[in-house]
């Protein structure tokens, strides 16, 4: 585990002891072999702050001085978690807002062999939810990187006139390429305890309210494991043997939506493919949304 020094660029200070850093290390290093661990108290943003780490990698005459803190040499994998992130940022350039103690904001950043990263959100997606409910009773996902809380009742998701639950945190990928490697920077924010802002128009949750003792800290060494595997096996084997376990979760299927995309501007979310597109029927056709083209939102939603 690495103890990054305070650079005159982007001062950081290691947390306390009590984040569990030392133990989370301890369970994935012997799955990602050179991995470290960084737990700092504020930060504008992980995705950016590794985002550039990989790209000042890439720049092998570029002077040490100049370099920012971390591990910044090499592709080996990088854990790095805020505290207190004051510029998230989410999907499609919007802002997502977090207060120091209540949420849990980090960022992987993971070199990937696999070419085709098709479906990685969804999979991230589902790693979360299953690690915090294994039984799926409350934890649902919204294409493509929306960690959703269902109301209570709505379970099933069945019910095509009701909400889709409320936003419970969210995904940002980010590819980097450094040589002939391709890396990605896996960003996760969730709400654990409530939060002062709205994340999404049909409002926010957070995890106290299935789990009412967690904490950021127990959150990240509740995914920490489960989501280092999953991607360990999207890297061998891509979306397409997840794909049933996320149609168990999918809060969209079966509802009408609006889309951004002209040729379907409005449908039934009718699952996603092996590949993690969306589809979309409507006007007696099936039309697949990829991820990162449309923004799609549920007609009717409160």
């Amino acid at each position: 585990m690495t103890d990054p020094q305070a650079s005159p660029r982007h001062p950081v200070s290691i947390a306390r002891p009590h984040w569990g850093a030392e133990a989370l290390w301890q369970a994935l290093v012997p799955l990602l072999p050179g991995l470290s661990i960084e737990v700092v108290q504020t930060l504008d943003s992980t995705n950016s702050e590794l985002t550039e780490r990989l790209r000042n990698a890439s720049r092998v005459q570029k002077a040490p001085s100049d370099r920012r803190g971390g591990r910044v040499d090499d592709l080996s994998p990088q854990l790095l978690v805020a505290i207190d992130q004051t510029a998230g940022r989410g999907r499609l350039g919007r802002r997502w807002h977090s207060t120091p103690g209540a949420s849990l904001t980090f960022s992987l950043a993971l070199p990937l062999q696999r070419a085709d990263w098709s479906g990685l959100s969804l999979a991230v997606g589902l790693a979360v939810v299953e690690a915090l409910d294994p039984d799926g009773r409350r934890l649902g996902l919204k294409w493509p990187n929306d960690l959703i809380l269902r109301e209570p009742g709505d379970e099933s998701g069945d019910d095509t006139t009701s909400r889709t639950g409320r936003k419970l945190g969210g995904i940002l990928i980010e590819s980097v390429v450094v040589g002939e490697q391709r890396a990605a920077v896996i960003g996760l924010g969730i709400n654990v305890v409530p939060q002062p802002v709205a994340e999404a128009d049909y409002g926010s949750a957070a995890l106290t309210e299935m789990w009412p003792e967690a904490t950021p800290q127990d959150t990240l060494a509740r995914i920490g494991e489960p989501l280092v595997r999953t991607l360990l096996a999207f890297e061998r084997d891509g979306f397409a043997p997840l794909q049933q376990a996320y149609a168990r979760r999918d809060v969209l299927r079966g509802r009408h939506v609006k889309t951004s995309d002209r040729a379907m501007p409005e449908g039934v979310a009718d699952g996603v493919d092996a590949d993690g597109a969306l589809r979309v029927a409507g006007r007696g056709d099936v039309r697949r949304i990829v991820s990162g083209e449309v923004s799609v939102r549920l007609t009717g939603a409160a």
